[in-house]
């Protein structure tokens, strides 16, 4: 696997370059922003610090996220959850607070990794829900006839809560089936994202919080309460 390191601190660069290298991936690194821009497309994974010399690491990662899929892991040493929530929605797949363990790295690396190859699915279903719309052959999702923007996580979580119409789903199985994780600390990931998609639904009902266990999909403002129609292709 090719890795494109961002890193503009040189021992930081140099320690990551070097532990993954003797992993036996293939190591590329760069301590700028320009250079990211473009020494992406060779690379299988992207791990990006947030704070680099000459261009701002979240508008690299939103130019990266533009022009590629290509999974990209944030690192910052920032400790507010406000950078965590930006490179999340500039299309981050996943962010790490400096310092992290390197074991840690590596087991978010191989969860992104799992996450971005494709998977086989017997049959996909277009799910109409109220006002929202979801279609997993384009990946898109539509609100009142209006697209909205999704990165691949924010899909993948909205896509299994309409799959499971009036159930709540737990947080347990949100890490299991969209994030393919078990670290603790990753129930914030399932609230930054569940946050952020409701922001981007623009109603805030059609994902519902069940306190002390996860979500179920909401029904919209203004909506009858009717079950969710599917279409299969």
């Amino acid at each position: 696997m090719d890795i494109l390191v961002v890193e503009s601190d040189g021992a930081e660069a140099e320690s990551l370059i070097s532990a993954l290298t003797r992993h036996g991936y293939q190591v590329c690194g760069t301590d700028g922003g320009h250079q990211a821009l473009t020494g992406h497309e060779q690379a299988d994974i992207v791990l990006l610090a947030l704070e680099l010399p000459d261009v701002d690491g979240i508008q690299v990662c939103r130019g990266i996220r533009a022009a590629s899929d290509v999974p990209i892991i944030a690192l910052t040493a920032a400790t507010n959850e406000l950078d965590r929530v930006l490179s999340l929605q500039a299309g981050a797949d996943d962010c790490l607070v400096k310092p992290f363990g390197f074991r840690e790295l590596l087991a978010r690396m191989e969860s992104v990794m799992r996450r971005a190859r494709p998977q086989l699915t017997p049959k996909l279903v277009e799910i109409c829900h109220g006002p929202l719309h979801i279609d997993p052959y384009s990946r898109q999702v539509r609100v009142r006839d209006e697209a909205v923007e999704v990165t691949r996580k924010e899909f993948d979580l909205l896509h299994l809560l309409a799959s499971q119409p009036g159930a709540v789903v737990s947080r347990k199985e949100l890490m299991a089936r969209v994030w393919q994780d078990d670290w603790a600390e990753s129930d914030r990931t399932i609230d930054t994202h569940v946050s952020t998609l409701r922001n981007k639904l623009g109603d805030k009902t059609l994902i519902v919080t069940v306190r002390g266990v996860g979500y179920r999909l909401g029904y919209g403002r203004g909506h009858g309460g009717r079950h969710p129609r599917g279409r299969t292709r």
